[in-house]
């Protein structure tokens, strides 16, 4: 993860144009996430031994057990949440900080807690590189931040065993979580719309493959 090393070519730029249109064809609709993922450079976030999978639709390792997400994911998921530009955004699962960047590009003020403390540190240092507002955390994300709530969108970006009542209560009214809730390989999107403070409507949107969604950082990887 080196983006002050690397260079946004006019290849990278024709790759990426490839990944829109392939995604477009899968099905994602909304062209401020289309125009997100075209003008991020997913290669930024790849150890230069790896760039030549940085557009492919795959999820990839990035350490400590984790990896960066496939981007029809990362556009899947940025498409449920209709992120509009001012909204505040908690990311739950910093990861590379792709993701991040993504919502960041899309005009959000973005929050992101990560667990991984090796994860968190080379992302904390990237991310004032890709020039976006992004403030970073390391801390248990089942927590979010109640500090800083309420918050219009919140995307959890690992798989959750239960929906967290700590993150729902985050959530402002006409506000939107996001979060992939499964305790086996497969998880079920959800999408949680609350409509006031005691109503929460829930949708269900398809099955995907995130990795485990982790709490108390009493260690650090």
């Amino acid at each position: 993860m080196t983006a002050n090393q690397q260079t946004d070519s006019y290849r990278h730029k024709g790759l990426r144009r490839k990944l829109v249109d392939l995604l477009r064809s899968k099905g994602i609709l909304d062209e401020n996430v289309l125009q997100a993922i075209d003008k991020v450079p997913r290669h930024f976030f790849f150890d230069s031994s790896f760039l030549e999978f940085a557009y492919e639709d795959k999820a990839f390792p990035i350490g400590s057990g984790q990896t960066i997400s496939q981007p029809y994911t990362v556009a899947f998921q940025s498409e449920l949440l209709r992120v509009g530009p001012g909204m505040r955004v908690l990311e739950i699962g910093t990861g590379s900080g792709y993701q991040a960047c993504i919502l960041a590009e899309m005009g959000a003020k973005v929050y992101t807690i990560e667990r991984q403390k090796l994860l968190y540190e080379q992302t904390k240092s990237l991310l004032p590189k890709m020039n976006f507002r992004i403030r970073p955390f390391y801390g248990d994300g089942y927590l979010g931040l109640p500090a800083h709530a309420p918050f219009d969108r919140i995307l959890i970006t690992a798989a959750a065993p239960f929906i967290p009542e700590a993150l729902v209560s985050q959530i402002k009214t006409g506000g939107i979580m996001v979060v992939p809730v499964g305790l086996s390989e497969v998880q079920v999107m959800h999408r949680l719309i609350r409509k006031s403070e005691t109503e929460v409507v829930t949708e269900l949107h398809g099955n995907f493959r995130f990795v485990p969604m982790l709490s108390d950082r009493a260690k650090d990887i």
